[in-house]
């Protein structure tokens, strides 16, 4: 057993006695002092459904570490409810979130001296956020998701909160009427647990599956079901074996790890979300991983499961089916994961997924047998091109037109281009573009599912095209391509954009093209000036001077000795 941190803190010197009374006043006694010191990192919040019930979790993986041996220490972190801030400046804050996130828990688990981690969280935030923390930590530490939402149903038909976005754009172009709207509304978020198809929850949720950080089959329970607080308190005992192992995260988080978990993503169908937070949690765990291997690893890897937002199912048809593991094996057998990679149970992954069947049960056409795919190659795209030098992401898998060359509808911000959605200002061929949505232009790069949800509900997400240095929700889906880079804030083409602009959105070369004259675009990028910040103090004003380009995570403590 390894001394652990805090009993070399508290037992050495002269400040051993004060030390000692502090943890007394929190229940150490005098046996307990020897014992590892886990710090439980639990998101539990009332302003989301995807956070409400970590209480219990939490709760029961601190029941769980004392049976351990263990000491487990309690700390909050916080949340932002994606869901409830859509569309509003709110959603600024999401992806500061994930920053808040992962310094808060960093600062408490060394602040503290803690010997491992046992993070609990539900939003899309929180898991990138405390995989970002525990790489930079690397002390022995495991991830617990709260759990999906089950889905809501109207009509026979299940719900997700992504289906009231698109009733919104369905009632303003009169295809339903507002009681139709309401029962939508009404029925269409349960209870709780986080957003129900493969959004970017449940998709962060996965990779963390994928990578060996959290246990098998945990990222698809549903967050009201018994087995979800079991598996916390197994999570707990787990942690306990690999604070006494050394097991630590960098051991597990590899290169080979994070190829796995792209890996799955391309499999599941994804958010596009992934590119952004994987690229953010292998530079804080010193990996180096490049936008273009996403695209890459796309080129083999087909898409094997049928789920939201494009196709029928939500995870818990996914968990149902065999979740994560039977994607997996099926993966594995066909030699496209590493098998050889280390898990936090010790083993590795070809070991964790020795008892999973090679096909998909039958029966069921959730996850589709390998020769059968949804689609034969990954759904997420990197494009490039003299409008995105650095990359944009597309999801590129299922759309009836992947070629569109049309005239840009220029919008400074998401609400203007969402009230011209709403508005029936929008036709056919055009295509929008939403500027100064960036990391550092909006700041915090809000995602764009209002006026994607309001395309779609007007029934133009088969003839319009969208792009921005904005984010997309995991719910999105349609010609869209976001994280466009370099963003308009900082000089990038998306920026020097006029309204009427021809714009080709070429999905099968990826290919992201303004079609103006290489001389026309010297004369505008010579005449471009860079915008007045929009905030000058507080927490978006210290985002926006620190925060990275998203083609490498919009992370903030890159510095040079990074590049």
């Amino acid at each position: 057993m390894p001394e652990n941190r805090r009993s070399r803190i508290v037992t050495e010197g002269a400040q051993r006695s004060p030390n000692r009374s502090m943890l007394r006043a929190v229940g150490f006694g005098d046996e307990d002092f020897s014992k590892p010191v886990i710090g439980i990192a639990n998101g539990y919040s009332n302003l989301t459904p995807c956070n409400l019930g970590l209480a219990i979790l939490a709760r029961r993986a601190e029941v769980a570490l004392h049976e351990a041996e263990c000491m487990p220490q309690m700390f909050g972190t916080i949340t932002i409810a994606d869901g409830i801030s859509m569309g509003t400046e709110g959603m600024k804050y999401s992806l500061v979130s994930r920053e808040v996130i992962a310094d808060s828990i960093e600062t408490v688990v060394n602040g503290q001296s803690m010997d491992g981690l046992i993070a609990i969280g539900g939003c899309d935030k929180n898991m990138p956020g405390a995989m970002i923390a525990i790489a930079r930590l690397n002390v022995p530490s495991i991830f617990v998701y709260g759990g999906t939402i089950k889905p809501g149903n109207h009509n026979g038909t299940d719900l997700t909160v992504v289906s009231v976005f698109e009733a919104v754009g369905a009632y303003s172009a009169g295809k339903i009427d507002e009681e139709e709207l309401l029962n939508i509304e009404r029925k269409a978020v349960p209870g709780a647990g986080s957003c129900g198809g493969m959004f970017t929850a449940n998709t962060m949720s996965s990779v963390i599956e994928a990578m060996g950080m959290s246990l098998p089959y945990s990222s698809t329970m549903a967050a009201v079901d018994g087995e979800k607080a079991e598996s916390a308190a197994e999570s707990a005992k787990v942690l306990a074996n690999a604070v006494r192992k050394q097991i630590l995260p960098l051991d597990i988080m590899t290169r080979k790890a994070f190829e796995n978990a792209i890996t799955v993503t391309m499999a599941l169908g994804g958010s596009t979300n992934a590119v952004l937070h994987l690229l953010a949690i292998a530079h804080s765990a010193k990996v180096p991983l490049k936008i273009e291997d996403f695209e890459e690893i796309r080129g083999r890897v087909p898409v094997l499961c049928d789920l939201k937002p494009s196709g029928k199912y939500v995870a818990t048809d996914l968990h149902s089916a065999g979740g994560v593991p039977q994607v997996m094996k099926m993966l594995l057998k066909a030699g496209l994961l590493h098998g050889d990679c280390l898990t936090i149970t010790g083993q590795t992954v070809a070991e964790a997924l020795e008892n999973v069947s090679d096909t998909p049960p039958a029966g069921q056409d959730i996850i589709r047998p390998f020769d059968a795919p949804m689609y034969a190659q990954g759904h997420l795209a990197i494009l490039k091109g003299n409008l995105a030098e650095e990359g944009g992401v597309a999801k590129i898998t299922g759309v009836k037109n992947p070629v569109i060359t049309g005239p840009a509808r220029v919008f400074e911000s998401e609400e203007d281009s969402l009230r011209a959605v709403l508005e029936g200002k929008i036709n056919p061929g055009d295509i929008l573009v939403i500027r100064n949505e960036g990391p550092k232009g909006g700041p915090g790069m809000r995602e764009m599912l209002s006026p994607t949800a309001a395309i779609i509900g007007a029934g133009l997400g088969d003839s319009v095209g969208l792009i921005t240095d904005g984010r997309f929700s995991g719910g999105t889906y349609g010609m869209v391509v976001g994280h466009v880079a370099p963003e308009a804030a900082v000089g990038g083409t998306i920026g020097l954009v006029h309204e009427g602009d021809s714009i080709t959105i070429d999905a099968p070369q990826r290919l992201l093209q303004l079609n103006i004259s290489d001389e026309e675009l010297a004369q505008r990028r010579a005449a471009w000036t860079a915008p007045e910040p929009r905030y000058k103090r507080g927490v978006l004003a210290k985002y926006a001077r620190l925060v990275s380009t998203s083609s490498k995570g919009a992370v903030t403590d890159l510095n040079v000795f990074d590049e």
